[in-house]
């Protein structure tokens, strides 16, 4: 075997030229106001969630002069700049607490804005629009629906509410529980119920059960005038199937909503024959099956 000179062994091995050296990146300097020169150059970045607030209702102050800004609310409402739009919306919520007669001829422009806004992936511009709903509701009650001659802002903005209540989102959730509750505490719960009662069957899980305490809580306000008007039996058939549903949500309403149903029937019939009465109601107005299943929530009252 041969053997290689020593001298050439001892040689350093011969660079790779074909390759160039990597050199090592060196992070460059966040520009700021320390390592910038001059007055001019300071830094004018500022983060936009930091400028939204969040202000309840009752430290909402009135404008000085409300005209002004219903010229100036639609322009702001149509702004692609998302932080002028939740401003816009909190200049909605001072218009209907305070200025609401001003506001009125723009109730569908803003409902409009509400649902757009609803939809946006920004929290902080739907949870401000999930506010701006709730003092909506509040400052005009059933002239929303009125609205729904022309357009179906109304049902767009009640479903983009069950929607948000639905969410894993907690703080938009609340607000969102929030405004449902203003909306049956305003609007009439006849004509709401009209509404709600297309949510029944609908196919995702919590929609249906936040419709269904929704329609449970406008029960529970209703005459038992109102309840006459608007259907016992209908009432009743909505109950009895929200009683199988798969989430305790609904299932705990649709209890709530039969307790209400049972208490008003009570009121037209003798203690003696109560329940035998309310058996033969709920026979005649539901399949067997669901029928018993009505009578089991009442049997124990």
């Amino acid at each position: 075997m041969a053997l290689r000179p020593i001298e050439n062994a001892l040689l350093p091995p011969t660079p790779d030229r074909s390759r160039p050296k990597k050199i090592p990146k060196i992070p460059s300097a966040t520009v700021t106001d320390e390592n910038r020169e001059g007055p001019q150059c300071q830094s004018t970045t500022v983060d936009p969630v930091a400028t939204i607030d969040y202000v309840s209702s009752t430290d909402l102050k009135p404008f000085t002069d409300p005209d002004a800004k219903i010229q100036a609310l639609e322009e702001g409402l149509e702004s692609k700049d998302w932080v002028r739009v939740c401003q816009s919306l909190n200049d909605v919520r001072v218009l209907a607490i305070y200025h609401s007669d001003l506001q009125t001829p723009s109730l569908e422009k803003v409902i409009s804005v509400l649902v757009k806004a609803m939809k946006n992936p920004r929290s902080a511009l739907c949870k401000t629009s999930i506010m701006a709903s709730s003092d909506v509701f509040s400052a005009y009650g059933d002239k929303l629906l009125q609205l729904d001659g022309e357009s179906d802002g109304f049902d767009q903005l009640v479903f983009q509410l069950l929607l948000k209540s639905s969410q894993d989102k907690r703080f938009v959730c609340e607000e969102a529980d929030k405004a449902l509750k203003s909306m049956v505490h305003a609007v009439s719960p006849p004509l709401l119920l009209k509404k709600l009662k297309t949510y029944i069957g609908h196919s995702n899980l919590r929609v249906r059960a936040k419709a269904a305490v929704c329609i449970s809580r406008c029960v529970s306000k209703m005459t038992l005038e109102e309840l006459k008007d608007y259907g016992s039996a209908s009432l009743l058939q909505m109950a009895a199937e929200l009683l199988n549903d798969r989430l305790p949500e609904a299932r705990e309403a649709a209890r709530s909503i039969v307790t209400t149903l049972y208490e008003s029937f009570a009121k037209e019939h003798d203690k003696g024959e109560i329940q035998e009465s309310w058996r033969s109601y709920c026979e005649a107005n539901l399949p067997a099956l669901h029928a018993q299943s009505i009578v089991k929530v009442t049997v124990a009252q």
